[in-house]
């Protein structure tokens, strides 16, 4: 019995610390922005050099090899002199050498692998991609936070702005939405080394690369699946035409 009455009074108190969190992102209204995925091989291989040089710090992609990516046109020689830095050989995962451990010391939390982060973070909002797209976008400064940046769709997020020198730095402007929430309006106060245009189509290619991290035989899936089925196609039409000459003396 007292054991039971310990679990509900644990229960209930991560409700309540839980319970500001949710109430703040429940407050904001957000839109996902269409993410303009591409699988151009020029697109992918930009954003696989953006993975590399500004996410592999922190994030892994321990589901995938360096050599999967001869499969975005980048080949064995091109992937040693651009992408491997610190010792790793072509065959090994895209692991980061930080332990999990030491990430929750720094960060208060080990910042997820982001090998299928394009799926995961798929929802009734719009796919994944649409949300990296978006949120990679949407930081702003913010003095009252330890790394100085917030993100308007990720209240309080423990992630700084890693892509700050190529977008700049946002101001965000928060005012009612309306509709008993939050709406904020963000402005550049500080030019980055891209224009906006420009940066818009920097996060699309890193997105497309995470979004072909998640799978990467996924054109190859497609074109299999157009093959069979136009081979079901073929034999449902022998089979109907079989059916009618079996059946035409019968009747």
């Amino acid at each position: 019995m007292k054991m039971r009455v310990i679990n509900l009074i644990k229960r209930a108190a991560a409700v309540l610390l839980l319970a500001p969190a949710l109430t703040l992102a429940a407050d904001v209204s957000v839109k996902l922005d269409k993410a303009p995925v591409s699988t151009d091989q020029a697109a992918l291989q930009h954003g696989a050099k953006l993975f590399v040089n500004y996410c592999l710090n922190c994030h892994g992609a321990s589901y995938v090899r360096y050599n999967q990516l001869e499969n975005i046109g980048l080949s064995e020689q091109m992937i040693k002199d651009n992408l491997l830095f610190t010792g790793e050989k072509v065959g090994d995962l895209m692991k980061i050498s930080m332990t999990r451990n030491d990430a929750k010391t720094w960060f208060g939390a080990a910042p997820p692998d982001l090998s299928v982060i394009a799926r995961s973070r798929a929802s009734g909002d719009g796919s994944g991609a649409d949300w990296l797209y978006t949120y990679l976008r949407q930081f702003y400064r913010d003095s009252e936070r330890p790394t100085g940046w917030n993100n308007v769709i990720f209240e309080n997020v423990g992630m700084p702005h890693v892509l700050w020198e190529l977008q700049g730095e946002q101001v965000a402007k928060v005012s009612d939405d309306g509709h008993g929430g939050k709406h904020v309006e963000l402005s550049l106060a500080k030019p980055g080394k891209l224009s906006v245009e420009e940066y818009d189509k920097a996060v699309a290619d890193l997105v497309s690369f995470l979004v072909w991290m998640g799978e990467p035989v996924a054109e190859k899936r497609k074109a299999i699946g157009t093959v069979v089925l136009i081979f079901l196609a073929g034999f449902f039409v022998l089979a109907y035409a079989l059916k009618k000459n079996y059946w035409k003396d019968i009747h």
